[in-house]
């Protein structure tokens, strides 16, 4: 089976060789729910493309997204930790494929093998320092910059710079009303940065994107350079 996610790829052989015969290639399609508010966990998701969202729900029916991920991590983030199921609901933004493997057999694997283990934890690491670089940027960066990040993050996810993203789900990541979405594109068409059209929105220029996020995008980019190696849309493209 060829491998396209980059978690897998950095296992080591006597680790993958211990995982691989539990993996069962699936397609993910847009909207499939990986894991939802207190509903146990069944499977551990290997994305080899796609976006996947974490999306958190208040008890008044808002909801806002606090994390993605794609071909560079797995769901849920919490496997290592011993978490049983989330308060989330975890589905698929963008459609992809990848494997699975059944949740207790994964556990088997963490106690079994400190390599699968420490993978697994560093990648949860990754991921809450993801949601903490959400927090911050909902908080001092404007509607525009937080949109430049979350279509930077979704473009290193994707193969090519064509990006599934409707007004509604962007509404969502960025916590915001559907105009407010609508203003912001607008500001990034007329930089020239994106193009949007028919819940689709295509990216033109991603180093002078990068830089009008400024600040807003980078941190836990950073974060999991520094223990998994180079992310950035190359490099997730080459994972495996």
């Amino acid at each position: 089976m060829k491998n396209r996610n980059k978690l897998l790829a950095l296992l080591a052989p006597e680790d993958y060789a211990l995982l691989e015969p539990a993996l069962e290639q699936i397609d993910l399609p847009q909207g499939f729910v990986l894991s939802a508010p207190g509903e146990p966990f069944e499977y551990c998701y290997f994305p080899f493309c796609g976006v996947v969202s974490t999306v958190v729900v208040s008890p008044s029916g808002k909801r806002s997204e606090i994390g993605l991920l794609g071909r560079e991590g797995v769901s849920p983030a919490s496997v290592a930790l011993g978490a049983s199921d989330t308060p989330y609901f975890v589905v698929m933004q963008v459609p992809g494929h990848g494997v699975r493997v059944p949740i207790k057999h994964m556990w088997k694997l963490i106690e079994k093998s400190p390599g699968i283990r420490r993978l697994l934890t560093q990648w949860a690491h990754v991921a809450m320092s993801q949601s903490s670089f959400t927090a911050l940027s909902n908080a001092i960066h404007s509607v525009d910059e937080r949109l430049a990040r979350w279509i930077l993050m979704c473009h290193d996810r994707v193969d090519g710079d064509e990006i599934d993203l409707t007004h509604e789900f962007l509404a969502i990541m960025l916590s915001v009303r559907r105009p407010s979405v609508t203003v912001a594109l607008h500001v990034l068409e007329g930089k020239h940065l994106v193009n949007s059209h028919r819940g689709t929105v295509v990216v033109r220029d991603r180093q002078a994107l990068e830089k009008f996020a400024a600040d807003s995008y980078g941190g836990s980019e950073r974060e999991y350079d520094r223990l998994f190696g180079a992310s950035g849309k190359t490099h997730f493209k080459a994972a495996g």
